[in-house]
């Protein structure tokens, strides 16, 4: 055999072989009942919890402190951003724009302009990977709201919470008040997007029907959504297909 038919069985034995490992990593490990999941997730002792200099969405009256961990291993930070840099990693944790925030943030601080009191979103364990000011609801109800995709439960059972975990989908007060997950335990977010002319945030996620830890094909999609003209934030199910 030569060379370029070994390298050729090389490459396809590898891709194989990556394919198996990620058909035996389930986003959920069920247990028992197939309902209970770890949610305790220990701090890691090599993470140092640092914030970013505070955010304003423009027209609000908050300061928002993002916080995560500034995490050391091999000489470089887990998450790095920008361009403030040492040696070992970079101490920028987000990104943002007008009206949003990214990252991976173990949490976020309220701070109104004015005062020195500073309130924590949550006390549990998350992730934080998008938080988004809905603009344009503010315009037409007065309410300011931030739409949050984040992971809140260790699903695969690695004590850590990560992109490998289930994502989620919340809703807050610009203040950081009334932390509220509408999407449901245990399934997966998709996606969401907001109608700007009736003020209604659909979003979809898939469930995991067949509990085998995937979200496939053989899962169910739930389409559902939010009348944010209303201030109960009810959720409520729609079938388009």
């Amino acid at each position: 055999m030569n060379n370029i038919n070994l390298i050729v069985l090389g490459i396809i034995i590898l891709f194989f072989s990556s394919c198996k490992k990620e058909t035996e990593t389930p986003k959920v490990i069920y247990e028992g009942s197939k309902k209970a999941v770890i949610k305790t997730v220990k701090a890691d002792s090599s993470n140092i919890e640092i914030a970013d200099l505070p955010i304003q969405f423009n027209g609000t009256k908050f300061l928002i402190h993002p916080i995560g961990d500034y995490s050391i291993f091999d000489g470089k930070s887990k998450y790095s951003y920008g361009s403030s840099n040492s040696e070992s990693g970079s101490f920028r944790i987000s990104n943002n724009n007008e009206y949003e925030i990214t990252g991976y943030l173990s949490n976020l601080k309220f701070q109104e302009i004015g005062t020195d009191s500073i309130k924590t979103l949550t006390d549990k364990a998350i992730l934080i990977q998008t938080a988004t000011y809905l603009k344009t609801v503010f315009d037409k109800t007065k309410q300011q709201i931030i739409v949050y995709t984040l992971s809140d439960m260790d699903t695969n059972r690695d004590s850590k919470l990560d992109t490998n975990d289930i994502k989620t989908l919340y809703l807050s007060t610009i203040s950081g008040e009334k932390f509220t997950k509408i999407s449901t335990d245990f399934q997966e977010l998709i996606d969401w997007k907001m109608i700007e002319a009736s003020n209604i945030l659909y979003f979809r996620t898939m469930e995991d029907t067949n509990k085998n830890g995937q979200f496939d094909k053989d899962d169910v999609i739930n389409y559902n959504f939010i009348n944010l003209n209303n201030k109960d934030w009810k959720v409520e199910n729609y079938k388009p297909v």
